[in-house]
């Protein structure tokens, strides 16, 4: 049976995850590694140091080690750190939790004209992400501020509600498609689309479907 090793950066984006592929690859099955000090250092620090890179390279190598068919990274404003990682452990699949996603978002934009709104609750994501879009591909962001807390205190309906503000003034920006940053935003996607009629992406759905793609040739030849 295919094995995915899911490496969270933030207890969130567990749920998110699971319950997709739950859904859409059943028979996957899936080992979860959580370390919800990563993404509170780096709001702390600032930045993506050797320190950082390093513990990043332990998670890589220990997912590698259970025998995990692929690596599916959920944290997405480690960049860097999972590029290295890639690098590292091939020709293991490793997925970035925003590549799927932008690849789609680009494919939309390019087919259809406009640009890709792209939605985050975690700060440091939008210093990072956005570089990993191509170049000819106009992007605007939004932050949902406080979306983030909310949903650490519990309050599903607030963080719902400042994703769907911060939608709406992408889509006041003319933006012909939302993508949304965290994992954890997932919960919001119908929402938004209601409310703005335009697409809107998810970073799960998009990176099972890549995985998919994937992992289903090497699985036939293996």
């Amino acid at each position: 049976m295919t094995r995915i090793a899911l490496i969270h950066a933030l207890a969130h984006s567990v749920a998110p995850i699971n319950d997709a592929l739950a859904h859409a690859w059943p028979e996957a099955v899936r080992m979860n590694l959580l370390d919800d000090s990563l993404s509170a250092d780096l709001a702390r620090c600032g930045a993506l140091d050797a320190r950082m890179h390093a513990r990043f390279a332990a998670l890589g190598d220990y997912a590698a080690s259970t025998g995990a068919d692929a690596i599916l990274f959920t944290c997405s404003a480690f960049g860097p750190c999972i590029d290295a990682v890639k690098r590292r452990l091939a020709p293991l699949p490793v997925l970035a939790p925003n590549e799927a996603m932008i690849d789609e978002a680009a494919a939309r934009v390019r087919a259809g004209g406009g640009c890709v709104g792209l939605l985050a609750t975690f700060a440091p994501t939008l210093a990072t992400m956005p570089a990993e879009f191509p170049a000819d591909v106009a992007l605007r962001t939004a932050l949902a501020e406080g979306a983030l807390a909310a949903l650490d205190r519990g309050d599903a309906a607030a963080h719902d509600r400042a994703a769907l503000h911060a939608a709406r003034s992408l889509q006041a920006m003319g933006c012909s498609v939302i993508a949304l940053a965290q994992f954890s935003l997932a919960r919001a996607r119908d929402p938004i689309a209601e409310a703005t009629g335009l697409p809107v992406l998810t970073t799960p759905d998009s990176a099972i479907r890549a995985l998919r793609e994937r992992l289903n040739p090497l699985i036939a030849a293996g």
